[in-house]
């Protein structure tokens, strides 16, 4: 019995070798002798770009046929040059470069002379191609945008670069590849895999049919579609939303961390990075030094988080048992944390707080309260603190999250290490009081705010936010399906919550209210530094706002952080009652105040650093 199973065996793996062995010798060989051939032409067959709809089933992203002009430079003679240069206005110049970058890929391959002539250039050009030796065309297709919106979110594509080239053997000079966002995440998927067809050439190098009748031919694999989780018509809203102002809006859906919406001010239209034009678009984009718009705010901006991150104290402080719900602390307009060290509140009278007045007063002098003993309930105050920032961790600060954006940074929390190497060992709690306030070395993105706001929604948990909702014949990462549990108990959460409703019935936020539609929201302050030839300035602070609704049946958790926008109250909790609105509604009734909005300009805050001299300035 054994001796038949060795027989068996060595049948199988030898007919496998042999299988292997023609593939490589015979059949590799023979293509590779064939794509050797000067006779024989390579043309690849490429198939349409995958589709891209929102969570609504709308179209976002599809395509629009365009040509590309290849080249064979030995096959190349000057009348046909001169032709050529004269019908796409290419100076002396550009052809010579363009033929080098051809010479250096191969003198008998064809490579991409010319990418993304139109149709209606195509339709002028054919009637002469047959006369012009060395120049044949490609068909392929671009991208079209349906929307005018969402453009660092999704990305875009361009020439692969000869780094690209080098290290994947499947793409070649000239060839299309997804640039940063989902088209850059997901390549494989939306690319599919070109065909190749090969020709017989005749002494004149004219293509006269194909080569052995097509045997060694391979037809194109369609690309897949995707489904975002984003509600493009929400995404469109939060644009008009963002006009002239700088900053981002990020909406998720809390229960399955869908993103519903990834606005970045200033933005600029997908459309304007197709196309021949695209190189000079992008350097006029990437030239734009003060407003940004390559810059993914959402994802990448590292923000104090400011009096939003009050919340995450009075969770801990629960959790401690350092603080109850009725706890009570007396502020005398602010906090003396140590010997003329004095923290302000936002009165000036002597005022008692429990944990729900602390919350929608935004009360300084209750949280740093809260903050200090939770460090000093531990032996040493470098305890206190990584127990703290654990705690912190586990809501998803100071790491990338594990989006399926290629975009972003971590942020920062501050351990033990840290501030015993900045102060030699000798700290204590008060020294990183600002921590309390979400002020000091604390820095968040905007994506973590949202996904704070979803969590404390969930009651303790979050699940990774993304932005593909399905793959077409595929299924998304099992990580976007995952609870990921913070160190909370869910019990804690509703005192917190009570107090995030009352931000906005009776708080710092009550200009953000919507008849009908209960929500929880904390708005934040937080201080904004920045320097010019070498002088740290400060400008006006940012205005911030995390929150959810239904606050009883989360559907929507927000985060809307602006640039400059003074106090949170100003900016970012209207555009989230607005953006709340029109999501669960879909249509919003508070005209006077989307008006408000919408016109409201902050320009002049932006230009104000390279305008005036008459800030403050902080040596």
């Amino acid at each position: 019995m054994r001796d038949k199973f060795l027989q068996i065996l060595i049948i199988v793996v030898s007919t496998v070798l042999i299988i292997q062995l023609f593939s490589l010798q015979v059949i590799n060989k023979e293509e590779s002798d064939i794509v050797g051939k000067a006779s024989v032409q390579k043309i690849y067959n490429f198939p349409e770009r995958g589709y891209i709809y929102d969570r609504n089933d709308k179209l976002i992203v599809s395509n629009e046929p365009y040509y590309d002009i290849l080249i064979v430079p030995n096959d190349v003679n000057i009348s046909d040059s001169i032709q050529i240069s004269n019908d796409f206005n290419i100076s002396t110049k550009d052809f010579k470069l363009r033929l080098e970058k051809a010479l250096k890929f191969s003198k008998i391959k064809a490579s991409v002379f010319l990418a993304s002539i139109t149709k209606e250039e195509y339709a002028q050009l054919q009637e002469k191609m047959w006369r012009l030796s060395g120049f044949f065309i490609q068909k392929n297709s671009k991208r079209k945008y349906n929307y005018s919106t969402g453009s660092n979110l999704l990305g875009y594509i361009s020439e692969v670069n000869d780094y690209e080239i080098n290290s994947n053997s499947y793409y070649k000079a000239g060839e299309m590849i997804g640039r940063q966002g989902l088209e850059k995440t997901y390549e494989l998927e939306l690319r599919g895999k070109k065909g190749v067809n090969y020709f017989q050439k005749d002494k004149f190098n004219r293509i006269i049919g194909k080569y052995n009748n097509g045997i060694y031919d391979t037809l194109p694999e369609p690309p897949k579609k995707l489904k975002l989780t984003i509600d493009i018509d929400l995404q469109s809203y939060g644009d008009s939303l963002m006009k002239n102002k700088y900053g981002s809006i990020i909406a998720i859906e809390p229960k399955s961390g869908e993103i519903l919406a990834l606005v970045n001010s200033p933005g600029y239209d997908p459309s304007l990075l197709v196309g021949r034009e695209r190189s000079f678009q992008y350097r006029k984009l990437n030239n734009d030094s003060i407003g940004k718009p390559l810059f993914e705010r959402g994802l990448q901006g590292q923000y104090p988080p400011g009096s939003t991150f009050k919340i995450i104290n009075a969770l801990i402080g629960l959790q401690e048992n350092i603080i109850e719900e009725k706890t009570v602390f007396k502020c005398n307009g602010g906090h003396f944390y140590a010997k003329n060290s004095f923290m302000k509140c936002h009165t000036n009278e002597t005022t008692f707080s429990d944990l729900d007045n602390a919350i929608y007063t935004s009360c300084n002098t209750y949280f740093a309260k809260t903050y200090k003993k939770i460090i000093e309930n531990y032996q040493t105050p470098s305890i206190g603190l990584d127990r703290w920032t654990n705690y912190v961790r586990s809501f998803g600060f100071g790491n990338y999250l594990g989006y399926d954006h290629p975009t972003g940074k971590p942020g920062f929390v501050p351990n033990s290490n840290y501030y015993n190497r900045w102060y030699n060992n000798s700290w204590r709690a008060v020294t990183t009081i600002s921590n309390s306030i979400g002020q000091g070395e604390i820095l968040t993105t905007p994506i973590q705010l949202a996904n704070f706001a979803a969590t404390i929604a969930n009651r303790g948990w979050y699940v990774t936010p993304h932005f593909v909702k399905e793959i077409e014949n595929d299924s998304i990462n099992n990580s976007y399906l995952q609870k990921n549990l913070t160190l909370i108990e869910s019990k804690y959460f509703e005192p917190v919550i009570n107090g995030m409703v009352n931000v906005v019935e009776r708080g710092t936020a009550t200009n953000s209210k919507i008849n009908n539609i209960k929500i929880a929201g904390k708005t934040g302050t937080a201080e904004n530094f920045i320097k010019i030839n070498g002088l740290k300035k400060q400008l006006t602070d940012h205005s911030i706002f995390i929150g959810f609704a239904p606050a009883d049946n989360p559907k929507i958790a927000i985060c809307v952080f602006i640039e400059n926008g003074y106090w949170g109250s100003r900016w970012a909790a209207p555009i989230s009652s607005l953006m709340i609105e029109k999501f669960l509604n879909k249509e919003v009734d508070r005209k006077w105040l989307e008006k408000y909005i919408i016109e409201g300009n902050l320009i002049s805050e932006y230009l104000k650093p390279y305008t005036e001299n008459n800030f403050k300035i902080n040596e």
